[in-house]
């Protein structure tokens, strides 16, 4: 028999990976392998570029060339897409009040001032001598001059409260003042700090946090408001919580205008017209209790003019564009919903603060037609020259691949995290395989991360995700995440003194986020939690003919999420409390939970023996 030179392609939600094998009858030999990140949306014609870099890795690894491949076998690859649907989707324009929130990491003095807004400049100038004042300070003016005209005023028998500075210069200016007042400085919007206006300044201690302007009371007795107005102010407050130092101006002209976009409800569409419509506003949990009481998903839309139904909406457009198909051919197979904390921006703030408000995270797998899959493979045969296929079903493939792992064999219970998916599978002893296809995975633990530590850089909720945290403490020692201490004999780099770090395999990447370390594994090991362990039993209760997970044995952890540092033993503890031994792949005893797809792809083609 001709040897045929076989190329599995697994296109994943975030890589695209490849195994290159001569396949000869029964007997297939594995040349080489290549990784290389996925371009565009899983499963549309933006992913012939990334496969065509890999599978150009590949035959340079195994001194050939792309002609020379006989056969490309495509996984059947699904779109999946996560978003953020929240549960209320409020934009506040509070014309009432402006504020300031930030938290200068030097602000001068302590204590709480409330008075009037004037320019440094016109302070001795003021009509009112009774009255009190905070005084407006922009970057044009020296400390020196400023803390002169300050102790000047007083003299003067000024009341001077409080004052809002544009440099770095609350410290200096405090320090040389008869009369101590409460300073926050590095305010960089300083123009827009409205003048002649009551306005409440308070800086906390160090190690301690402001009281009273992030109390919604302590707002309504410094600016004298009535209940509704209290209501109203609240979100302010809300937004100035955990700050050292805040600074809240009354405007009195105007009102204040809100413009809420709800959330919306889900409806959940199964087969013989049943139909559930379930509120956003109830939770991930709730949600997921009504998923699971239908008898099978046939699609889910949203409420029209809600967030979450523009949510779907935008999604269908999105991807008909891609595939060629009218928005209403394309359903959702599969979602996954997850509590989830999003950051929201108020509008009539000066540095912009954010309230963060409860919400859900949505992953959804999209059912299309075959067609995408098969323009991949299309256009990817006219750009290579040779024959192209669309091979067999993820899960399926994740079996062969699996079971080249030495010391397994049939019956075989596979789970396969990826970036989009998580995918189960079973193989009897007789051959026969059961699957199931769901949403969520790696990609959605990042964008839990990216929101809830209000990053606003995927790449780096990436690096969180990936990676262990430690905290440089000095040139040469630094505390890991678990407590423990670690000294190098070479000194850290400067710019990472006293900061939390990412510790990357060769690289220290330090984060600007005021969160703790203890507070971003948290959100981290979280996140994780809330989409891995939910997910694999998710699965695996699909698979096991009776529903119940106590019947499974062994379960074999396969995909990219697989190599995590948490994950495998995450689930290795959950799945302990059912009786199952969990433990992840070695694909061909070389390359460890990786490739499974991509070898199953070349084995299912060559008809080997451990699928039959």
């Amino acid at each position: 028999m001709v040897k045929k030179i076989v190329a599995g392609v697994d296109i994943g939600n975030s890589s695209t990976e490849v195994a290159i094998a001569r396949v000869d009858g029964e007997h297939t030999e594995f040349i080489s392998q290549h990784l290389v990140k996925t371009t565009g949306i899983k499963g549309t014609v933006d992913n012939v570029k990334g496969i065509r870099l890999a599978l150009m890795g590949a035959v340079q690894k195994a001194n050939i060339e792309i002609r020379n491949i006989d056969l490309i076998r495509l996984n059947d690859a699904v779109p999946v897409i996560g978003d953020l649907a929240m549960d209320l989707i409020s934009e506040t324009v509070i014309t009432e009040s402006s504020m300031i929130g930030h938290n200068p990491d030097t602000p001068g003095g302590a204590g709480l001032g409330v008075g009037i807004t004037v320019m440094i400049d016109q302070l001795l100038d003021v009509e009112k001598k009774d009255q009190d004042y905070i005084t407006v300070i922009p970057e044009c003016f020296d400390y020196e001059w400023v803390a002169h005209r300050l102790n000047q005023a007083e003299s003067q028998g000024i009341s001077i409260t409080g004052a809002i500075v544009q440099k770095d210069d609350g410290v200096l200016v405090h320090n040389r003042l008869k009369k101590k007042i409460p300073i926050v400085d590095e305010v960089a919007l300083i123009e827009k700090v409205p003048l002649m206006k009551l306005a409440a300044v308070e800086v906390a201690l160090p190690g301690h946090v402001i009281r009273m302007l992030s109390n919604p009371y302590g707002l309504s007795t410094v600016f004298h408001l009535d209940p509704d107005q209290t209501i109203q102010i609240a979100l302010v407050a809300k937004a100035l919580v955990g700050n050292r130092s805040a600074v809240v101006i009354r405007t009195p002209q105007g009102e204040v205008v809100e413009r809420k976009i709800e959330a919306g409800r889900l409806i959940l569409i199964g087969k013989n017209n049943q139909k559930h419509e379930v509120p956003i506003n109830d939770g991930a949990d709730t949600i997921m209790n009504k998923y699971e009481k239908l008898e099978a998903l046939v699609d889910v839309t949203g409420e029209t003019g809600t967030n979450v139904g523009g949510m779907f909406n935008g999604l269908r457009h999105d991807l008909a564009q891609l595939t060629g198909q009218l928005p209403n051919e394309i359903t959702i197979s599969d979602f996954l919903a997850v509590d989830a904390v999003i950051p929201t921006s108020i509008n009539g703030s000066m540095a912009g603060e954010l309230s963060m408000e409860s919400g859900v995270a949505l992953a959804s797998m999209v059912k299309t037609d075959k067609v995408p899959v098969q323009r991949v493979a299309s256009l990817l045969e006219k750009e290579v020259g040779g024959e192209v296929e669309v091979g067999g079903i993820e899960a399926e493939m994740a079996i062969g691949g699996a079971l080249t792992t030495p010391g397994t064999r049939k019956p075989i219970v596979i789970l396969d995290m990826g970036g989009g998916s998580t995918d189960a599978a079973m193989i009897n002893e007789a051959g026969k395989i059961k699957t199931s296809h769901l949403a969520g995975a790696g990609d959605m633990v990042t964008m839990l991360i990216n929101s809830e530590l209000a990053l606003g850089d995927k790449e780096l909720a990436e690096k969180i995700k990936k990676h262990s945290l430690g905290k440089v403490l000095s040139l040469f020692h630094m505390q890991l995440e678990d407590g423990t201490m670690l000294f190098s004999e070479i000194p850290f780099p400067p710019y990472t003194f006293g900061k939390v770090v990412i510790r990357e395999e060769e690289d220290l990447t330090p984060l600007s986020i005021k969160a703790s370390m203890e507070k971003i594994r948290d959100i981290r090991r979280s996140a994780k939690r809330r989409v891995f362990v939910t997910n694999a039993l998710r699965a695996l209760k699909r698979i096991v003919p009776t529903g119940n997970l106590k019947h499974l044995s062994f379960v074999v952890m396969v995909g990219g999420s697989a190599l995590d540092f948490e994950i495998p033993q995450m689930l290795t503890e959950e799945l302990g409390k059912y009786g199952i031994v969990a433990g992840f792949a070695n694909v061909r005893g070389t390359e460890g939970p990786r490739n499974a797809v991509a070898t199953g792809l070349v084995l299912s083609s060559a008809k080997h023996e451990v699928l039959k």
